[in-house]
């Protein structure tokens, strides 16, 4: 046997009994930082470190302030708070007091909070602050079970009249009870994790769907247990590592990346703010970090904005080396898949090193001069940008995995990383590839079942352990993964052509700088037509150069230079696409597709339903006077 998948064999019953190891083996190594604004609200902010023991305190104080507060094993604990160091604490506290976590987006409106929090019967909710508190109290009526509302950040969130006594209470005053249960009950908490099976719930996460009530993924121990050695497994991270944590921790993919953290015991920089990221990342200087899709192409847009700021020249200069960027990104890879050696020949090294000095030295230095690596998930990354990316410094390592895997089923391996592919899977997943495209996986990170709905658990998990993804996929001979779409989102046409949207619009972002979101229609169609979405800074600053300065966004997109702008894009893709597959219309959108109106998922996937829906008098416009409209 492997010694890797030892390691994967001997993992214990939970990410609980790893975090007491973790504390127990590096009790004065530095776990997490976490940002402190300065009290004027103005200058930068301040950064503070917990150690292993530190956090173990409060984590200790809060899991037996759970079992002070009648919390009993798997009984669900909600958190509905956006990315923070005590979102990671909260959660430790809630493993290891036996019960399970419970997520909520923060952005989640109060409807469909209060239905996962029912659903769930969610015992104890730990809130961000008065708006999150505010959402419970609002339907405290339906909710029987939530028996106490804790809340993070006290600051207006104080008892009200109608409360019931001790409904509300901050995590501090949880802390200070579950400290106190500690002193007439030390072995509290160790009893509670020693007593944790690995089949026992550990996180319900509800998937944000397109249509109707989101579903419940139970996600036993074992889950994060195997996750937390397979990541490590893979060599991705090592202990001397620094990863800044923004990605939202509701999602499934935030989650595992405080696993595998737990188990090698690097630090982690903690700060969901995404308005922050620019800012954080040189004070930071991470060695890797995850991110979505939409993060690269905003970093990608914004570099070609300011280079077309800075005039013609500058502009071309970036043009060129973003083509030296993906020729030299395309052979290093090319030639290390063929001889394990990823060298390029001498004229195109001498041209990378020139727009190294020029250009791609200071994207790193942006993202803080020591990024070994990017993890990027949830969607799939356009190739051109992926290979910008690389051919500057800059390894984005795509994977992929859904809720009901835990996340991360595949990853590129490092050096031997491919663009345009989410690499191999991970040590102990099984992979193949059913009849009509469809993946399918095996293996220990895959759910129970979805929470009180056994027919739709059997729509999608075999008997014999397959779970069907939903996801059409192509495996090299040497064991790759190439997503190609969403087996529900193909769409064909009138003409009996399949075209997968995705991979049409990857294209277009990749050649259009200034879109944000597109969306490609076609389905049941004789041609295929696009919604587009603009960046709004991007645009908005090409505006001020063409006679449109000072008008809204809305206004800027109407205008006929704009359409004028998009279509030469929109030319420029048809020319590397199959007849069939060409735009021969698009409209611009008049706002960016957002998560608030519910476009965009908490992850930025695109809900194609909701938008098609709210846009169809733009889609039936574009089809107007064709043969089948």
């Amino acid at each position: 046997m492997s010694d890797t998948q030892t390691l994967i064999d001997s993992r214990p019953p939970s990410v609980a009994t790893l975090f007491i190891d973790r504390v127990a083996a590096t009790p004065d190594g530095e776990a997490y930082r976490y940002p402190v604004p300065a009290a004027s609200g103005q200058g930068p902010d301040a950064w503070k470190s917990l150690t292993w023991a530190q956090a173990a305190e409060r984590v200790y104080a809060i899991a037996a302030g759970l079992i002070a507060l009648g919390v009993r094993p798997e009984e669900r604990v909600a958190l509905a708070s956006s990315t923070r160091v005590e979102w990671i604490l909260a959660d430790l506290g809630v493993m290891c007091a036996g019960a399970a976590t419970t997520t909520i987006y923060p952005s989640t409106n109060t409807e469909e909070s209060a239905f996962i929090l029912a659903d769930s019967d969610s015992r104890v909710l730990i809130a961000e602050d008065a708006l999150q508190l505010a959402k419970a109290r609002e339907n405290r009526a339906d909710l029987p079970e939530l028996a106490h509302v804790v809340v993070i950040d006290p600051a207006g969130a104080e008892p009200v009249e109608g409360d019931p006594e001790g409904w509300v209470l901050t995590l501090a005053e949880l802390e200070a009870r579950g400290a106190e249960h500690l002193v007439k009950n030390p072995d509290a908490v160790t009893d509670r994790v020693s007593a944790i099976t690995p089949d026992q719930l550990a996180t319900l996460i509800y998937t944000s769907g397109t249509t109707g009530r989101p579903k419940g993924v139970r996600l036993p121990h074992d889950n994060w247990s195997y996750m937390a050695k397979a990541t490590v497994a893979t060599g991705l991270i090592t202990a001397g590592d620094v990863q800044y944590l923004w990605l939202p921790l509701a999602h499934v993919f935030g989650k595992v990346l405080t696993s595998g953290q737990i188990e090698v015991g690097h630090v982690t920089a903690v700060d969901g703010r995404v308005d922050k990221i620019i800012e954080n990342l040189p004070v930071v200087q991470p060695t890797y970090m995850a991110a979505v899709p939409r993060i690269f192409e905003k970093v990608y847009n914004g570099v070609a904005a300011k280079a077309r700021a800075g005039g013609g020249a500058k502009y071309k200069i970036f043009q060129w080396a973003a083509g030296v960027a993906r020729e030299y990104a395309t052979v290093s890879q090319d030639n290390f898949r063929r001889t394990g050696n990823a060298s390029v020949p001498f004229a195109l090294g001498a041209k990378h090193k020139v727009a190294d000095t020029l250009v791609f030295a200071k994207i790193r230095e942006a993202f803080g001069g020591r990024l070994r690596a990017c993890v990027s998930g949830s969607a799939a990354l356009a190739p051109d940008i992926g290979l910008f990316f690389s051919g500057a410094g800059i390894h984005i390592l795509e994977g992929y995995g859904l809720t009901e895997s835990s996340a991360a089923s595949f990853v590129n391996p490092g050096e031997a990383y491919r663009t345009g592919t989410v690499g191999k899977p991970l040590p102990g997943t099984e992979v193949r590839i059913a009849d009509d495209g469809e993946i399918l996986l095996r293996g220990p990170g895959l759910m129970e079942g979805y929470h009180r709905l056994p027919e739709k658990t059997a729509e999608v998990l075999e008997s014999d352990g397959w779970f069907h993804t939903g996801d059409i996929g192509e495996l090299s001979e040497d064991g790759y993964l190439r997503i190609t779409d969403r087996k529900k989102d193909l769409i064909k046409t009138s003409g009996g052509k399949y075209i997968a949207p995705a991979e049409v619009e990857g294209q277009f972002k990749a050649v259009c700088p200034f879109v944000s979101n597109i969306l490609v229609h076609g389905a049941d169609r004789n041609f295929c037509t696009a919604l587009i979405a603009l960046d709004e800074p991007t645009i908005l600053s090409w505006a001020q150069e063409n006679g449109l300065g000072g008008k809204p966004y809305a206004d800027v997109v109407a205008s006929p230079q704009a359409v004028e702008l998009i279509q030469g894009y929109v030319q420029r893709l048809n020319e590397g696409l199959q007849r069939w597959q060409t735009i021969k219309k698009f409209r611009l959108l008049p706002r960016d597709l957002d998560i608030e109106h519910g476009e965009l998922t908490p992850s930025l996937k695109l809900k194609r339903p909701v938008v098609e829906r709210e846009y169809k008098y733009l889609i039936d416009d574009m089809y107007a006077g064709s043969r089948e409209a």
